[in-house]
């Protein structure tokens, strides 16, 4: 049985209102927050973003498929489709029925190989979504 993909109106190729939240949100916590959007920003031609409960969300369209949010003392990058990512370093927390994050907190080693392949996934992943039904 196939689910219905949360769908989101409003994703443009360039939110203003993304780049006022980093500017707002800046310091070790904001760097982080703004190094994984962008690495979520250049998965692909169609990417497109908006400001979704408060923090930065990147779409295929209008299909979201990544996130990040930047809380007191560490920054989540998160995942729509988490719960089916294949996650091998066991870097994603969570246990809602379909979202998954995870959490970086500055001075803490980040498997930086591990979480570039979850984005890429996680951006493939709901293009085959999207594009097969």
């Amino acid at each position: 049985m196939a689910t219905e993909l949360l769908r989101f109106n409003g994703a443009v190729e360039r939110d203003p209102a993304i780049d006022a939240w980093m500017k707002h949100h800046q310091g070790e916590l904001g760097l982080i927050a703004h190094q994984w959007f962008q690495v979520m920003r250049n998965c692909g031609d169609e990417v497109r973003e908006l400001l979704h409960d408060g923090c930065p969300v990147a779409c295929l369209g209008d299909a979201p498929f990544g996130y990040v949010d930047v809380f007191t003392s560490h920054v989540n990058v998160g995942f729509f489709q988490g719960a089916t990512l294949p996650d091998p370093a066991r870097l994603l927390q969570g246990t809602g029925k379909f979202m998954r994050h995870v959490k970086l907190k500055p001075g803490t080693p980040t498997n930086l190989t591990a979480l570039n392949k979850l984005i890429d996934t996680a951006y493939w992943d709901i293009k085959s979504r999207v594009e097969n039904g």
